[in-house]
């Protein structure tokens, strides 16, 4: 322990490690990989996301995933080749291409929707009064108290 870390900051970086630990073990990338047959990582589930609200230029992609445009294109043409988006000529500009999800691509992204949103088993079997509390923590620590989109 060095002269910086108190027995609170070794209690906490022991809940830190554990915590990264459990997200890690239950994180659906394999899940996902197999339902949705997108291929390695999760740009392209975070994109068919992305645009479930609205159609977005490939500027407004790369920017909201923090990539580049280049790599914004990449994941698009394989979104495209899938039939899961398209593009479209943007009303204002048409020099500009809007990509939209299609109806494969709209189903897609509710069925990852529904798989990301789904707790671990482990979690799940847990006595309601430990979520309770554990939900109690986690709001604490987010500053998320009241907001249902968390839960």
């Amino acid at each position: 322990m060095t002269s910086a870390q108190s027995p609170d900051n070794d209690a906490a970086t022991r809940v830190w490690t554990t915590l990264k630990t459990f997200v890690d073990a239950n994180e659906p990338r394999r899940e996902l990989q197999e339902i949705l047959g997108l291929g390695r990582g999760l740009g392209r589930v975070k994109l068919l996301l992305l645009l479930v609200d609205a159609p977005l230029t490939l500027r407004e992609i790369a920017e909201a995933n923090c990539i580049d445009a280049p790599y914004a294109t990449v994941i698009v043409d394989k979104l495209e080749g899938l039939g899961l988006a398209a593009r479209t000529a943007h009303p204002d500009d048409h020099r500009r291409k809007l990509v939209q999800l299609t109806p494969a691509g709209r189903e897609a992204a509710r069925l990852a929707a529904r798989v990301l949103a789904e707790p671990p088993r482990t979690l799940a079997s847990l006595p309601p009064a430990d979520l309770a509390h554990l939900e109690d923590i986690l709001t604490r620590l987010t500053g998320t108290e009241g907001d249902s989109s968390i839960k």
